[in-house]
Parts: structure tokens; C-alpha cells; sequence
């Protein structure tokens, strides 16, 4: 079990290095693969390469993150048992990294899909025609449809820290209700000394006085024969 934690810790360490770095690129390319508006017909191409290198990052980034999760999953599974302080302590931390790496891909994500939108709708004149379908009312409705999609995003995050939160003072709770027991059995120790030496005290003294009266019934048995 432990040897499986192990590889476990040493696989999800390894995702989160490569997300990491994944996660800078996917940066980069966001901010750069679109094109400024007013740029003339001979660049459109440019556009076209960086938004297909996007999404294939995209979906690398995704399946990564899937994967870091199960592996985060089958910790817990393999340690629900007699887990540790320490080893809860390092579970959470994984979860946590998890967490921050989701946060970042959709704060990504949601930029891109915003500033590609927005150049898509406000071209120069040259590009026009291609928003022949599109009138002012249209425009409006896409960008709320947006920021709505946004907002979405934005609450399951929320949701998400807040769940972190609950788990993390569930934590918090055992601990001091651990503590507490352990307080309260240090306290009782002393009693549970004195008392077992009060009823060795009284053992011995039953004992002395036992063995008096057998001695007194002894010597007036003596007595009683020889008279």
C-alpha cells in the first residue's frame, strides 16, 4: 500500500510539472494568437495557425487535468484507512494544486474566447461582409451570451473554493475534537493513580485488621484450651 502511494505522490507530482509548464504556454499563445483588428487580408492565416495550436493545447491541458484528478482520487481511495496527519495534509495540498491549475485554464480559456470574439465582431471595414448577418442588437446578445458563460464559470470556481473550505474546517473540527479527547484522557490519569492508591491503601489496612482479629481469635482459642 504504501509503494502504491508512492508511485501515486510520484505520477502527480510529475502532471503537475508538466501542467504547469503547459499552462505557461497556453498563456503565451492565448495572448498571441490573435490577430489586432485593422490587420490586412495577407496575416488572416496567422490567426487561423495560432487558434488551431490553441485548441489542440486546450485539449492536451484538459485530458492532463482529467488525469491528475483520477490519480488525486485513487490516493484517496488507497489511503482512506488509517490515514495520517501528514498524509491528509499532502492529499490536500495535491487537491489544491488541482484546483489552482483548473483556475488558471479557465481564466485562460474564457480571455481567449472573449478577445476573439470581440475582434471577430469589430473588424475594420474590410471585413464588413462578413458580418452582413450580424446587426448592433446581434452583437450585444453574443457579448451577453458571453459574459453570461463567464459568469458560469465563475461560480462553479466559487462553488469549488467554497466546497475546499467546508472540507478543509471539517479537518480543522476533528483535529480539536482530537485534541480535546486527549486533553481530557491526560487529566483523567492522575485520577486513576490516586484512586487505584486509595484502594491499595485500603486493601492493606483490611488486611492488617483481618489478620489481628484472627490473631486475637487465636490466642483466646489458646487460652480457652489451656484453662
Amino acid at each position: 500500500m504504501a509503494k502504491n502511494n508512492d508511485a501515486l505522490r510520484k505520477e502527480a507530482r510529475r502532471l503537475e510539472n508538466e501542467i504547469d509548464m503547459k499552462l505557461v504556454a497556453f498563456g503565451k499563445i492565448g495572448a498571441n494568437s490573435s490577430s489586432p483588428i485593422g490587420h490586412s487580408s495577407n496575416t488572416d492565416t496567422s490567426p487561423l495557425l495560432g487558434e488551431s495550436i490553441f485548441d489542440s493545447l486546450s485539449t492536451e491541458i484538459e485530458q492532463k487535468l482529467d488525469k491528475l484528478a483520477s490519480i488525486n482520487e485513487a490516493m484517496a481511495e488507497s489511503s482512506s484507512a488509517g490515514t495520517s496527519t501528514a498524509a491528509m495534509h499532502i492529499l490536500q495540498g495535491h487537491r489544491e494544486i488541482l484546483l489552482s491549475f483548473r483556475q488558471e485554464f479557465n481564466k485562460i480559456s474564457a480571455n481567449h474566447i472573449a478577445r476573439m470574439e470581440r475582434e471577430e465582431l469589430f473588424r475594420g471595414p474590410e471585413n464588413i461582409s462578413k458580418l452582413s448577418g450580424l446587426n448592433r442588437r446581434d452583437m450585444y446578445m453574443k457579448e451577453s451570451s458571453h459574459l453570461n458563460s463567464s459568469n458560469a464559470l465563475i461560480n462553479d470556481q466559487i462553488n469549488i473554493a467554497i466546497e475546499t473550505r467546508e472540507n478543509l474546517l471539517s479537518q480543522r473540527h476533528a483535529f480539536k475534537r482530537l485534541q480535546t479527547r486527549f486533553n481530557d484522557i491526560s487529566n483523567r490519569f492522575p485520577l486513576i493513580s490516586s484512586l487505584i492508591q486509595r484502594i491499595n491503601i485500603k486493601k492493606k489496612r483490611d488486611a492488617l485488621i483481618v489478620g489481628a482479629v484472627v490473631g486475637l481469635c487465636v490466642v483466646l482459642l489458646l487460652l480457652y484450651a489451656f484453662n
